[in-house]
């Protein structure tokens, strides 16, 4: 009897052991495989959502590089300093394009976006105070480029936010900043374009000067600057307006030849109703890209329609 009673306390025992086992297992076995699908797939997501905003941010890289490389090549190439600055431009934007997407890295976002805001921060120092000498001024083309690096600044921002530590939650707290540094870029780049500077034209009288520049005599302004000609203009038209005339200042005002200068000289009215001088036919204008006397950067290039030309001294 007491033998059997032992057995009894032992299967008990037994009993309340394996009960007590069975509910610390899951009934469904296969349930931490589902938790770990589900983590993953929000894992995914976020890594797409990054991929597309990089994306994103390079194409608008490569738009505001190539509109830097046109420029490049149609005029201010031959600007000292700025030439140079203009190229590094271009082959930043176009390295960090590609970076950018082929590595998905938060810091090439990071960088991509401070790529973009130094270019349109350099964009407004020229245009308020001028760097190098040289004072940009507002044409189409800086407006809709300075738009597309704010909005590359934005994008890759926020490409870069996720790779953040997230302990700080720094990727969070970055969207809002984001948000307000946009806005404000926007406004310093509404307040710049809408208040530019005077543009430059030659002061009256307009005499018009001789001076050797590279061995042959060709014609300035009254201080000393680079008079040019425009190949699609007339003896009687200027076909250069807007930001053509931006960048190409006219020599305004009716000339008067100082010594050494021997040619025919006269003058058009613009449309504006201004009068231009004009030397042997051509009318005159002067280059942004010349700070001082003796510079003839705008030389040969083929900016704005059409070839421009130094002025040579007749005879």
């Amino acid at each position: 009897m007491r033998a059997m009673l032992t057995m009894t306390k032992f299967d008990i025992a037994e009993i309340e052991k394996a009960y007590a086992d069975a509910r610390q297992k899951p009934l469904n076995r296969l349930a931490g495989e589902h938790v770990v699908k589900i983590v993953g797939s929000h894992v995914g997501t976020s890594a797409n959502r990054r991929s597309w905003f990089g994306i994103a941010g390079a194409a608008l890289l490569i738009a505001s590089g190539a509109i830097h490389l046109d420029l490049y090549l149609t005029g201010y190439r031959t600007i000292p300093a700025i030439g140079w600055l203009f190229l590094l431009q271009v082959i930043a934007a176009f390295a960090l394009a590609v970076v950018i997407p082929l590595t998905g890295n938060w810091l090439a976002a990071a960088a991509g976006a401070g790529f973009a805001v130094s270019v349109l921060g350099g964009y407004l120092l020229s245009l308020w105070f001028g760097l190098f000498g040289f004072t940009e001024v507002r044409t189409t083309a800086g407006i809709v480029s300075g738009v597309i690096d704010v909005a590359a600044f934005a994008v890759l921002a926020i490409a870069a936010a996720p790779g953040l530590p997230s302990a700080l939650d720094l990727g969070r707290r970055l969207v809002p900043a984001v948000a307000v540094a946009s806005v404000v870029a926007f406004a310093l780049l509404g307040a710049a374009v809408a208040s530019p500077k005077t543009q430059p034209v030659a002061a009256g009288p307009n005499v018009l000067k001789a001076r050797d520049i590279d061995g042959q005599m060709v014609l300035t302004d009254a201080r000393g600057l680079t008079l040019y000609s425009f190949a699609p203009d007339s003896s009687t038209r200027s076909a250069c307006y807007g930001d053509c005339a931006a960048y190409w200042p006219p020599a305004l005002g009716d000339p008067s030849a100082a010594p050494g200068v021997t040619g025919r000289l006269g003058t058009i009215t613009r449309t504006g109703g201004e009068v231009q001088a004009t030397y042997d036919g051509h009318p005159l204008y002067t280059y942004v890209g010349d700070s001082s006397p003796g510079q003839d950067s705008g030389n040969n290039v083929n900016l704005n329609g059409g070839l421009w030309r130094i002025v040579p001294i007749s005879g």
